[in-house]
């Protein structure tokens, strides 16, 4: 069986630049930023939790609030960026809030999903480099989270001979196979 360090590795290999420095140092569980760290206050936390949760909600599956990326993502911010790197992390959570303001005059956390889903429409729109910054790191703490590796990920220890063209069953998960 692979353990996490390997598929990390080799994950990192395959996706070449797509994985940063930051990102490999927190899924090894290392910390890079000695330096000051922004505070992460319980509702900030909440609202990490939420905007991750719209990108990857329940289904039959649990979301990515429930898997702990949220965790997951402010501790890669904490640990492995630096303190300026972090207030222009949560800085574009503020603007997320503010959209939510402007448009429903509620925090983004008091929303509908309909509504939430809606605001981040518009941050795809206004703030696409965030919006992509922060989908890539909910997914990295999905995908490397137990949930997400058993429930969404089909593992495969024992890798067999290459087909290309294999049919997709409807509720089958990712193929890894370990090499």
């Amino acid at each position: 069986m692979i353990n996490r360090r390997e598929l990390v590795q080799r994950a990192s290999l395959i996706l070449g630049g797509a994985v940063s420095t930051q990102m490999t140092s927190a899924l090894m569980g290392e910390v890079t930023n000695t330096g000051a760290s922004v505070p992460v206050s319980e509702e900030l936390a909440k609202l990490v939790a939420e905007v991750a949760d719209v990108i990857i909600p329940e289904t039959d599956t649990v979301g990515a609030k429930e898997a702990g990326a949220h965790e997951f993502i402010i501790r890669l911010m904490r640990d492995c960026y630096p303190e300026k790197t972090q207030k222009n992390f949560y800085a574009g959570l503020d603007r997320i809030d503010q959209r939510s303001q402007k448009a429903f005059e509620k925090p983004f956390i008091d929303l509908s999903r309909p509504e939430q889903i809606e605001i981040m429409k518009k941050t795809t729109q206004e703030d696409r480099g965030y919006f992509k910054q922060f989908k890539r790191f909910t997914q990295v703490g999905y995908f490397t989270s137990e949930q997400g590796l058993t429930q969404n990920l089909q593992y495969m220890p024992i890798p067999g001979r290459f087909e290309g063209d294999v049919p997709y069953e409807k509720g089958q998960g990712v193929i890894m196979n370990a090499r």
